[in-house]
């Protein structure tokens, strides 16, 4: 089950999206951070630990995050477990994991989510950041992390949403798709960096209902599947390992 159609302007098949996202997020990495703070006005660091700690995690769980990106979940997570030794982040941008490196000592692997290299069982609570849209297959994401938790183990997914009202979406659009990557470009002076957030709009833009999410989640063998809103634009799915 795709999380989205193929976008073809970019690449031309499913198989062909992960080469062409890695270096998408490789040329963007060392503006990721900035973007990401003053996009979202600043409360992301205070929602990312709020939301982890309200769904479960708890300190002596081993965590794995699942496109870590440069490491804004993690460095939330190791607030609240107290330490990063329990930590580990996965990524398949090399760009965004060095810049994830400089923020904390976790375990860092290069991978992608619908084959992850680990062993089954071996994590509490499993997170993903606003990346769920860059996976090939949600089928085949969602079994692999249902394969590497341990029974009882939690996962929690964040994402953006359209709205479903027409005024919501009008603005919705005209942020993220006009005024997001346009501010991006002025504030960065980076075309690779303005193409990173125009891909981010075009990939939400084309995702998915959360009820499909939902449904591929509750396929790969999760209790409790459910989905949050937040002000009608972020998502929080979440789902529990029987």
């Amino acid at each position: 089950m795709l999380p989205h159609p193929p976008l073809a302007p970019h690449y031309s098949s499913p198989e062909a999206k992960p080469e062409f996202v890695n270096r998408l997020f490789d040329a963007g990495a060392k503006h990721y951070d900035g973007i990401n703070s003053w996009g979202f006005l600043g409360s992301g660091s205070f929602y990312r630990r709020w939301v982890q700690r309200r769904h479960g995690l708890k300190p002596g769980h081993h965590l794995l995050d699942v496109a870590c990106g440069t490491g804004l979940m993690a460095v939330e997570a190791r607030r609240i477990l107290g330490t990063a030794d329990h930590i580990t982040c996965l990524d398949p941008s090399e760009g965004m994991l060095a810049e994830a490196r400089k923020k904390l000592l976790a375990k860092f692997v290069q991978g992608y989510a619908d084959r992850l290299p680990f062993a089954a069982a071996s994590f509490d609570f499993l997170t993903m950041g606003y990346a769920l849209r860059h996976v090939a297959d949600l089928t085949t994401t969602f079994r692999e992390y249902h394969r590497v938790l341990r029974p009882g183990g939690r996962v929690l997914i964040l994402e953006v949403t359209k709205p479903r009202g027409r005024v919501g979406n009008f603005f919705f659009r005209l942020y993220f798709g006009k005024i997001y990557p346009g501010l991006t470009r002025l504030f960065t002076r980076s075309r690779a960096a303005r193409d990173m957030m125009h891909y981010y709009w075009e990939t939400m833009d084309a995702s998915v209902p959360p009820e499909t999410v939902l449904e591929a989640m509750r396929a790969a063998g999760f209790a409790e599947v459910k989905c949050a809103r937040a002000i009608g634009l972020f998502s929080e799915y979440t789902a529990v390992k029987k």
